[in-house]
């Protein structure tokens, strides 16, 4: 059968030859089971449940074949590490340049926001501590933006960062908070609401974070392969954006204009979001926002929204 572009959104599992050698001293085999996304005529790129694409030459497919949709979900949002929620959350808000170093994930985005802006601390470095964080520096001065640690509150990681020297970040007010999840089947989505797979002027415009670099947010914003940006309204009174990878969804940017408040405009735009969210495959669902922003955290309690963790940012002593 052949695996060409009528795969895409299929879950499928691939067997393919590694390069490597097997035990039996043929090739080694490795198999790959997710949701294809891509298809030309050199490869196909599977998304796993985690978001992860792993990338395949199709030339190295021995076999491939549909598989059923996901069973009932087994395991419960609130049953992930710190470690990987925080790698699935850097997918659903992907830097413009990024490098690894080891597990940790450096990232740097024109200075629009933290996430953007920071190595994501976790795992390891694969180096001793002094020599990461000396590459931490030099990526970051090569960037020309401060370096910036986003760290796990409570972690081995941010006590190793604590005793090298490096505080809270000035002019950061207090941590931020990651909730989760898990979704069910039926939100109602808002019959005036748009959802759009690119970031238009008007809806840009309601995204008050964006008003210093709106060139780089809309790249920031738009770079993910499943998102959404939802509106309601015209002229527009209220915004989200809405990305999935693998089977979790993030929801951010929501934005009510201040005098359209108090019209049960934010719950209608959550529904919609996470609606869409379902839509696409996801079956849990996280946010981040700051511990102090009460307001966003009453509006997702009853969409059982619960802590996770709490992060905050770390900047190198002055040398």
């Amino acid at each position: 059968m052949t695996l060409d572009g009528s795969a895409v959104g299929r879950r499928i599992v691939v067997r393919h030859e590694t390069g490597g050698v097997g035990p039996s001293g043929g090739p080694e085999l490795n198999d790959v089971l997710g949701r294809v996304v891509a298809v030309d005529q050199q490869t196909v790129q599977v998304e796993l449940r985690d978001g992860r694409i792993r990338e395949i030459d199709l030339t190295a497919i021995t076999t491939w074949k549909p598989v059923p949709e996901r069973p009932a979900r087994r395991r419960r949002a609130a049953a992930i590490s710190a470690d990987d929620l925080t790698r699935i959350t850097s997918r659903g808000w992907p830097a413009i340049d990024s490098a690894q170093l080891g597990d940790w994930e450096l990232r740097a985005s024109r200075g629009f926001t933290g996430r953007g802006n920071s190595v994501a601390v976790h795992g390891s470095a694969g180096l001793p501590f002094v020599d990461a964080v000396d590459q931490v520096r030099n990526f970051y001065a090569t960037h020309k933006i401060p370096a910036l640690a986003q760290l796990v509150v409570g972690s081995s990681a941010e006590r190793e960062f604590l005793d090298a020297g490096w505080v809270p970040k000035r002019d950061y007010y207090g941590g931020a908070v990651v909730q989760v999840a898990d979704l069910h089947a039926t939100y109602p989505r808002d019959r005036e609401a748009v959802v759009s797979d690119v970031v238009d002027d008007e809806w840009l415009a309601a995204y008050r974070r964006a008003d210093e670099d709106p060139v780089t947010a809309r790249e920031v914003l738009q770079a993910p392969r499943t998102v959404g940006f939802v509106s309601i309204g015209t002229p527009v009174r209220a915004i989200a954006r809405i990305v999935v990878t693998g089977e979790w969804a993030g929801i951010s940017a929501v934005e009510v204009d201040p005098d359209a408040r108090r019209q049960g405009l934010g719950r209608r735009i959550v529904d919609t979001s996470l609606a869409w969210a379902v839509e696409h495959g996801a079956d849990k669902a996280y946010l981040q926002t700051m511990r102090s922003n009460w307001v966003a955290l009453a509006l997702y309690e009853p969409y059982g929204f619960v802590d996770h963790h709490d992060y905050r940012y770390l900047e190198p002593p002055s040398r």
